[in-house]
């Protein structure tokens, strides 16, 4: 989370509960990894609120270093290739399966790119007010053209699934994002996480939906 260390604790724990919950409710391995965003959402915490602890600390700068690393490779690498990949999973109408795939390998690509600018571009964490900003050396600027790329693997996915409940999901994270990037620019990357971390509660709800309807057609009529 990007308010403090307790914060980013409480939220963990909380995610941990969710996750727990969503993982009881698969039925079928397909759905393990989109039941498995909110403790995904939750390690993420946990790694911000070690940040929160170490960072600007004397003697604190090697557990700063990779507690930055970790956030940034689930924010920035995984994340991008993890919904795509979370929604193909589930999905079951061929059309929409196709266009899945080609998202999941911009997603593929978007993970690389980032992957490099954390590795040769000097990628830190720096406290900025009361959150925490993401800043690399990387200076080629990509702008809107970064944004959209990311924004076509994170979120148009959940509007392309058949899914119940999966376009309000997809609502959601998009007036997030939004909230995120007109009010808190410079520390979009932790502010963002923070509410699609908010949004594991419809992730629960999606996958209790799949697990009730399964077990409506598996039992016989009497």
């Amino acid at each position: 989370m990007c308010f403090s260390a307790g914060a980013s604790f409480t939220a963990g724990v909380l995610l941990t509960v969710v996750g727990t919950k969503t993982i009881q409710k698969v039925h079928k391995p397909s759905q393990a990894v989109f039941a498995g965003l909110p403790l995904f959402f939750a390690l993420q915490q946990f790694t911000e609120g070690v940040l929160w602890l170490a960072i600007g600390r004397a003697g604190f700068g090697t557990l700063q270093a990779i507690s930055t690393f970790v956030f940034l490779t689930l924010a920035q690498i995984i994340w991008p290739l993890v919904v795509p990949l979370s929604v193909l999973l589930i999905e079951k109408d061929r059309t929409r399966k196709n266009i899945l795939y080609a998202l999941l390998a911009i997603g593929a690509l978007i993970a690389l790119i980032n992957l490099y600018i954390m590795i040769f571009c000097n990628s830190r964490a720096e406290v900025s007010g009361m959150h925490i900003a993401y800043i690399s050396d990387f200076n080629i600027q990509l702008g809107p053209i970064a944004v959209a790329a990311y924004l076509s693997v994170t979120i148009a996915p959940l509007f392309i699934s058949s899914i119940r409940r999966m376009h309000l999901l997809g609502y959601i994270m998009g007036v997030s994002f939004l909230v995120s990037y007109l009010f808190y620019t410079q520390c979009l990357t932790s502010v963002w996480c923070f509410f699609a971390a908010l949004m594991s509660f419809m992730v629960y709800y999606i996958v209790r939906d799949e697990h009730t309807a399964f077990h409506l057609a598996e039992t016989p009529a009497p």
